[in-house]
């Protein structure tokens, strides 16, 4: 049985940080593409970063970029969501998800099989 356990949300103030963990279990993550996406209250899901399993490449959504940064542990099967100089604008449930493809797509959820539960991010003074 496949599992992503997130951990890590919470609440921060502006210009703060966050680091998100996402543990796999029942998959290695070392073979799949992944991505983390966010939902805010009455929006889609939107995609934020990914590393695709080919070459390691990573993208970013261009709100992010220079903010965020998604890297894998292939020794703890374990991905995380490094995010700093924290806005209003990221409050959003925030979900880990792979994709058995070499390549990462941030435009859409469609191929991406396994979900974690998502985590609350709230930033707010």
């Amino acid at each position: 049985q496949v599992q992503l356990v997130e951990s890590g949300g919470g609440l921060v103030q502006p210009g703060g940080s966050l680091r998100l963990s996402c543990a796999a279990s029942g998959l290695t993550l070392r073979y799949y593409s992944i991505g983390w996406f966010r939902q805010a209250p009455g929006k889609g899901r939107e995609g934020v970063t990914c590393i695709s399993a080919s070459d390691g490449s990573t993208y970013s959504a261009d709100s992010v970029k220079g903010r965020f940064t998604i890297s894998r542990d292939n020794a703890k099967n374990t991905m995380y969501l490094q995010m700093s100089s924290l806005k209003p604008e990221d409050t959003a449930v925030y979900y880990c998800a792979t994709r058995p493809t070499r390549g990462c797509d941030l435009t859409s959820t469609a191929g991406y099989d396994y979900w974690g539960q998502g985590t609350q991010v709230t930033v707010s003074s």
